[in-house]
């Protein structure tokens, strides 16, 4: 979005990211209500970001986006009968919750400037690859 000249429909976004129209502005919805993205309506309407690019970090749309779970993996059963299973979710338990809680601070130190600035850099790479396939 930073990088279009113009709004974009959730459809458009949507095709990018692979994934459904409906999800994409659910989660613009609660973006917006944080000021970080507006909509438009009308012919030539569409999503458009109103944030300064350098004062939103990752850990902001985290947050905006309700926090969810990290990892996709855990215990199956949180009151296991089994003596060793309990122990053993003890410690990934314990070992999920650190490796989230740095992954999360880590998320306050990247700026969506700093995405942007990436995808400049490797954008013409990427452009050319595809333009100019190997044989």
């Amino acid at each position: 979005m930073a990088h279009s000249k113009r709004p974009l429909t959730s459809d458009e976004l949507a095709a990018f990211l692979q994934t459904n129209a409906v999800l994409v502005r659910r989660t613009l919805a609660g973006l917006r209500e944080r000021g970080y993205v507006g909509s438009e309506k009308g012919h030539g309407g569409g999503w458009i970001i109103t944030a300064d690019l350098h004062q939103v970090t990752l850990r902001d749309i985290y947050t905006s986006v309700g926090s969810p779970a990290v990892f996709a993996m855990g215990n199956r059963d949180p009151h296991p009968q089994c003596l060793v299973e309990r122990v053993v979710n003890d410690s990934l338990t314990s070992a999920f919750d650190e490796a989230e809680a740095l992954l999360i601070a880590r998320f306050s130190d990247v700026t969506l400037a700093d995405l942007s600035n990436r995808f400049n850099s490797q954008y013409g790479e990427h452009l050319h690859a595809h333009l100019n396939p190997a044989t």
